[in-house]
């Protein structure tokens, strides 16, 4: 059976071309201003188009919600503290918009980051298409009241499509080993 991809979520995870098959990369990046311990529910942001991949989709989405809500954060089918926003995908080359994802899932313009309060992974503005690398997977949290991104974190594997049950399983790893770094820690 032929996996299909979302071009918004399959990103959520994917494959980096790097020699190890279970190597991962993880970047993560925040608003060091920010309270993380008032967030206590998040809504994941529908994705734009109907996922190719559901499998996959599947996976990844229920990972997430695994990982976030072993932390204490419940999922809401709207109007969380927090909206996640999955992109980036398998294909070579694809352009995920960041903004557009959350402009179904509750129409605010594109969330903003206070790049004065930034600190780790780069983040872009909302408003901008952003480059996502093959094979990787970008989690963005917004507040959902300041629309404002908040955390941003990027992971990638090495997968094996003709290998589906072993690469979903290096996703399911890939996505916990991301979401352990959220929320950040004080220093």
């Amino acid at each position: 059976m032929n996996l299909p991809t979302s071009r918004l979520y399959m990103g959520l995870f994917v494959a980096l071309s790097i020699a190890s098959a279970s190597a991962q990369k993880v970047k993560v990046g925040y608003d060091k201003s920010v309270d993380f311990k008032r967030y206590t529910s998040y809504t994941l942001a529908e994705p734009g188009s109907t996922p190719t991949r559901p499998m996959l989709y599947a996976t990844v989405v229920g990972s997430i919600d695994h990982q976030l809500q072993s932390k204490g954060l419940t999922k809401t089918q709207k109007d969380g503290d927090l909206i996640l926003i999955p992109a980036g995908g398998m294909e070579f080359g694809l352009n995920t918009p960041a903004g557009t994802p959350i402009l179904g899932t509750y129409s605010a313009s594109p969330p903003a980051i206070d790049a004065t309060m930034w600190t780790g992974a780069g983040g872009s503005s909302g408003s901008a298409a952003m480059s996502v690398p093959e094979g990787t997977l970008m989690l963005n949290f917004i507040d959902r009241s300041a629309n404002k991104v908040i955390w941003t974190g990027t992971v990638t594997v090495k997968l094996d499509m003709e290998k589906k049950q072993k690469s979903l399983d290096l996703v399911d790893k890939a996505i916990a080993k991301l979401l352990k770094e959220f929320p950040p820690e004080k220093k």
